[in-house]
């Protein structure tokens, strides 16, 4: 529309959302049918995930275009969305998209090869991230705002990345500019996968057998190969016992990126809604026994409440927040020492001003504070979503990588 900047009035950016919709769908229509690859648009707004209808109707659509073999595209969509339902930037919607399908993974592109621990641009020094164990310890730049015609900078990448992660997810960020690095970097860790699952066969072996037994074993040997990206070559190496043992080709380095490692236990279906799906409208504080009621798997009772913060009616979606009581039944909590920690959302039976009331009671006593009693529980244990937090394994860096390649030639 000969535009020179991104329009700031909210019916302007509709409208021209509204015809670029067509223009965008055209070209990817247009790209994929050099394949003969059918696609398909989907449109979504917060709203849509919010509602646990629409969101498992989204879920089933995906799901079944991805059987007939069509390409979902996707997209926010900007036409009805406004600032109270607007995911805000692409990153999050491909992230709760990519937990919504279980994705293998979630490639997040930008302008940069990696995250870095300080802006590259400015310091010369700065050193790459190229492997994200645990996101909470992450010390990383993220001063790229995203383009002035797109949504999303580093900040929003490394939230998606949190997203994905914790439903199973492995995340990379990496250049946009260079799409070939999407196929390298899949085939290298799916390389690392087969080579894993060779070593665990071999090690059932028995190290009595001959290497004739041993050969016949690896002619048995099968790697699952579901798409182009995916290669593995098995050899047959000699072991210093003389026996013959399985061995992958090593693959040269992938390209420069930065990969997040999913989480050992993932978050999905419904607790991963509750968890991201749902925008918090206030908070619930509970103590320790009340914490330690929910992790083995009880409701939240009244008993266990100890603030309530925010405005916000029943079956919304709240933060639950751990807290130290000063003092047996008192209402009041340590602020600093030790400080209050978030440990999931919920879905609450009443309404931040009917829990004030009934905060500290028993739930034979709702009756007396209320004159009813909808429930026994401020929440039930169904709709209360812990978030992760898992140790992991370490994972070796790219040094290290690189001694492993050089040891084997």
């Amino acid at each position: 529309m000969e535009m020179e900047r991104r329009p700031k009035h909210l019916p302007q950016v509709q409208a021209l959302a509204a015809i670029g919709q067509c223009k965008l769908m055209s070209l990817w229509d247009q790209l994929f049918m050099h394949r003969r690859q059918p696609i398909a648009q989907i449109l979504l707004t917060r709203n849509d995930i919010a509602d646990r209808t629409q969101y498992l109707n989204a879920q089933n659509t995906f799901i079944e275009l991805i059987h007939m073999g069509v390409i979902p595209i996707v997209n926010e969509n900007d036409t009805l969305s406004v600032a109270e339902i607007k995911f805000g930037d692409n990153d999050t919607l491909s992230a709760i998209t990519a937990a919504m399908v279980q994705a293998d993974y979630l490639f997040l592109m930008t302008d940069v090869d990696c995250l870095y621990d300080s802006n590259p641009r400015s310091n010369p020094n700065a050193k790459a991230i190229e492997v994200v164990e645990d996101i909470g310890d992450l010390v990383a730049d993220v001063s790229s705002a995203g383009s002035s015609v797109g949504t999303g900078g580093m900040a929003t990448k490394i939230t998606a990345a949190r997203l994905a992660t914790s439903a199973g997810v492995t995340t990379i960020i990496t250049r946009s500019d260079k799409p070939g690095n999407i196929a390298n970097i899949v085939a290298y860790a799916e390389s690392k996968k087969a080579e894993e699952l060779a070593a665990k066969k071999s090690s059932r072996q028995s190290s009595t057998e001959g290497s004739e037994s041993l050969r016949n074993s690896t002619s048995n040997l099968t790697l699952e190969e579901p798409s182009l990206v995916k290669k593995a070559v098995v050899n047959e190496v000699s072991s210093t016992n003389g026996t013959v043992s399985p061995k992958l080709d090593a693959p040269s380095l992938p390209p420069l990126h930065t990969r997040f490692i999913p989480d050992l236990h993932p978050i999905r279906d419904r607790y991963f809604w509750l968890l991201y799906g749902l925008a918090p409208h206030g908070t619930v504080y509970i103590d320790k026994g009340a914490h330690r009621a929910l992790a083995d798997k009880a409701g939240l009772l009244p008993a266990g409440v100890v603030e309530v913060e925010g405005n916000f009616a029943q079956q919304e979606a709240v933060r639950i927040v751990v807290v130290q009581r000063r003092s047996k039944g008192s209402f009041e909590y340590e602020k600093e020492d030790p400080a209050p920690f978030e440990v999931g959302r919920a879905l609450v039976n009443y309404s931040a001003a009917e829990i004030k009331r009934i905060r500290g009671l028993k739930s034979t006593e709702i009756h007396g504070a209320l004159g009813y009693a909808d429930s026994e529980y401020i929440a039930l244990r169904e709709n209360i979503a812990f978030g992760n937090r898992t140790s992991r394994p370490a994972t070796p860096s790219r040094m290290s990588m690189s001694q492993e390649l050089e040891s084997r030639h």
